[in-house]
């Protein structure tokens, strides 16, 4: 089920049947309604990739329904308003409310299917963008023409082939989410969403809302599953979730259904599952804070993703990647490494991997002026940098902490703590409840509410 799912509503049986036909004859899944009272229940059923909707229907106008959708909680997908009388009014209407594009009856193939095709594209591309947002770069494959990474890349076309469960190992940096995403480009789910998801969110008390979603009257929050529904989701540091959360998603996806919080009926998902870890999965089972189902689960086709000190002679090949890219999508000028710049990174023994050497790229183009980056420079920007981007406050005894009130000396120490401990942790939040004594939920409500996030230490 990795088609997009299309559903039609049009109160003329004809058209109905007609369009569904062509839709399906170009790989499509389609559902369909007759009225809103229909449209609202198949919506309902499960989250339409987009809505061919009708102006004119016996209970309720598809503006008035396009209006009521978009009020209770925003829009599933691209709507495309189809009507045989429509006005310029009716069109501005429509596209104030969200409604991607209006096309006249009689609807003519070539003139569907485009409109169709161009709609998805845009909703994937609006997807796509926001996932660049989030991340600073997305690459499309690993980089690297070692053995060792070119043997990767082989392993992960192969995987991609079957639609197994895949767990992925390696450092904070190292590239587990790069592999992922180069997965799923090469499988048959390509069309599909990738959702990334921090696992620790999972561990949260709202997380079963975020995950499944929830309903309220005509109001739907679509959760990550049904967003992930005919694509992959990539669960990033799976050991941050708990017994309960580990468990409660296990049974959706191996049941292929799930109920929505507040739901009436269950929700049908097909959901390829990656995911990563930098621990040892095997003894975290052993030690009881990981299912040991859910590990066999996942173990299937385990993959690991090398330390960047272990395959040195990709560093060129990657500075040379990540100044073009950023020259190419971020504007930043231009520098090329000296030849003993890059003998000085070709031994450094890079404690944050290939996420390090992007991040000093990027550093020395936004702050070099000269063409070439030289080995001096390399040398300052190895220096390390304070713990995240807050500078931590003055250690207690001085001055500056006595001059704060109360409440702002306290959390300025529980930052710089959570901070340090994060940094030991290597950016896990699961280690760093060990280390501060502190249950995995309460603490990523404190980490949230202090501004820090446990990605900047990875």
């Amino acid at each position: 089920m990795t088609g997009k799912h299309i559903l039609v509503v049009d109160d003329e049986p004809d058209i109905r049947e007609i369009v569904k036909d062509i839709l399906e004859d170009e790989g499509y899944e389609v559902s369909t309604a007759s009225n809103a009272a229909e449209a609202r229940e198949r919506r309902r059923q499960r989250k339409p990739d987009l809505i061919l909707l009708d102006i004119w229907m016996p209970d309720l106008d598809g503006i008035s329904l396009l209006k009521e959708w978009k009020q209770a909680g925003g829009l599933p997908g691209p709507v495309v308003i189809m009507s045989g009388h429509g006005t310029v009014e009716t069109a501005v209407e429509a596209t104030r409310l969200g409604a991607y594009d209006f096309i006249e009856k009689p609807l003519t193939t070539a003139k569907l299917l485009l409109t169709v095709k161009r709609a998805l594209e845009a909703e994937q591309l609006a997807r796509e963008n926001v996932g660049l947002r989030q991340q600073a770069v997305i690459v499309s494959e690993p980089v690297g023409s070692s053995p060792v990474m070119q043997a990767l890349r082989d392993q992960a076309r192969r995987v991609a082939q079957h639609d197994t469960w895949v767990l992925i190992t390696g450092e904070p940096g190292a590239g587990k989410e790069t592999l992922g995403r180069y997965i799923h480009s090469l499988s048959n789910r390509r069309e599909g969403p990738f959702v990334a998801v921090n696992a620790a969110l999972l561990s949260r008390e709202d997380a079963a809302v975020e995950l499944f979603g929830s309903e309220d009257g005509e109001t739907i929050h679509y959760g990550l599953l049904e967003q992930a529904n005919g694509g992959t989701l990539f669960l990033d540091e799976v050991t941050d979730m708990d017994m309960q959360a580990q468990g409660r998603l296990l049974s959706a996806l191996e049941g292929e259904r799930f109920t929505r919080m507040g739901g009436r009926e269950p929700v049908e998902v097909d959901v390829r599952v990656i995911a990563a870890t930098q621990a040892d999965l095997r003894a975290e089972v052993e030690a009881g804070r990981f299912r040991d189902d859910l590990f066999h689960r996942l173990n299937v086709v385990p993959l690991h993703v090398p330390p960047l000190r272990e395959h040195a002679e990709d560093v060129p090949e990657l500075l040379a990647f990540y100044v073009d890219y950023y020259n190419t999508h971020e504007g930043l000028p231009y520098r090329h490494f000296s030849i003993a710049a890059q003998n000085r990174l070709l031994h450094y023994h890079w404690p944050g991997n290939v996420l390090e050497l992007r991040n000093l790229v990027q550093r020395l183009l936004i702050l070099g002026t000269e063409e070439e980056i030289s080995a001096e420079e390399v040398e300052g920007a190895l220096a390390p940098p304070p713990p995240s981007g807050v500078q931590p406050p003055a250690p207690p005894g001085t001055e500056s902490w006595f001059e704060l009130p109360m409440r702002e000396a306290r959390e300025a120490f529980e930052r710089a703590y959570l901070q340090h401990h994060l940094q030991k942790a290597q950016g896990s939040v699961t280690r760093l409840s060990e280390q501060v004594g502190m249950e995995r939920t309460h603490l990523y409500r404190k980490l949230r509410s202090l501004g820090i996030n446990p990605k900047d230490m990875q």
